[in-house]
């Protein structure tokens, strides 16, 4: 097994060292300035080839690639949005099957996330597959070993002869709170059933909004479809560990805060003083999640910016 970690701007994206780490500390950096995230790899990478290239061009990565990963029985990438972009261009560049959102890879199998987080999947390995694994699952555990020395790798397919076509690059726009992926947010507002209805949670989204945070939530607010399935936190959702959050109406059963990481700062707002998420709180205030969030949109609106 070997993980092919996407980079941009010498930086690993959420779940690239766990994906190293489930792979044996095999690993192949392709992107610009690979060897700017080495660091983030000390105590977890045995083996290290890059592949030094500027901007993002799947497409190309993926025919250069192929060749290359050829001998590999399993080519493990993380479920990051440029994981999720090569992920499925190498698999048919290969062709081999694509299981994504793996939580564990083994041998002979592969234990994914289906049915929009309802079940785990368990799937059988036939032969050389291609699997993404969920950022925030698997965690690391460094060992006290050093870097090897990194191998560069000069594959001879580049945009310009490269046989498939690749997407093209207009506008490279900064990161929208409102609809970024979870696992990458540095900041999460959190409602959970204390919300009393639908539009508690489009209140919720503009204070986020002023905040400059994203939104999450639970697996009850999801099945009732007040929020997307990519908005829920937990074990069946989105793994996430930002600096920041806040959990309105969130009563923290296991499922939800073992997809919590470990936020740097987490604040609870529940009418429950002794719930879970209470527990785990920085700044635990009791009262009504509903009402705290009316107070909270005014004093907002009367300081006119975030």
């Amino acid at each position: 097994m070997i993980a092919v970690v996407p980079i941009r701007d010498g930086e690993l994206p959420a779940g690239g060292a766990e994906s190293v780490a489930e792979a044996g500390g095999r690993v192949l950096l392709v992107g610009e300035s690979p060897l700017k995230a080495l660091t983030a790899l000390k105590g977890i990478a045995t083996e290290i080839q890059y592949w030094d290239t500027p901007g993002f061009a799947p497409g190309m990565w993926a025919a250069a690639l192929s060749d290359e990963l050829l001998a590999e029985d399993i080519v493990l990438l993380p479920a990051s949005p440029d994981g999720r972009d090569l992920a499925p261009r190498l698999a048919a560049q290969l062709e081999r099957p694509l299981f994504a959102g793996a939580i564990e890879v083994r041998a002979h199998g592969v234990t994914c996330i289906g049915f929009q987080g309802i079940v785990m999947v368990e799937h059988l390995l036939g032969g050389a597959s291609i699997v993404t694994l969920q950022p925030g699952v698997r965690g690391i555990d460094p060992l006290d070993i050093d870097l090897p020395e990194p191998v560069a790798m000069n594959p001879s397919v580049s945009p310009g002869n490269a046989p498939v076509p690749d997407a093209e690059i207009m506008e490279v726009l900064p990161p929208d709170v409102t609809t970024m992926d979870l696992a990458e947010a540095p900041r999460i507002l959190g409602g959970g059933n204390g919300l009393e209805s639908a539009e508690r949670f489009e209140q919720l989204g503009r204070i986020a909004k002023a905040l400059n945070a994203s939104v999450g939530t639970t697996r009850v607010i999801t099945d009732k479809s007040w929020l997307p399935h990519s908005r829920q936190i937990g074990t069946t959702g989105v793994v996430v560990n930002p600096e920041l959050y806040m959990a309105f109406g969130i009563s923290g059963a296991v499922q939800h805060t073992s997809g919590l990481g470990q936020p740097l700062h987490t604040i609870s707002v529940n009418t429950e003083p002794h719930c879970p998420m209470m527990d785990l709180a920085d700044l635990a205030i009791v009262s009504d999640a509903n009402e705290t969030l009316t107070e909270l949109e005014r004093l907002l609106m009367l300081r006119g910016s975030p």
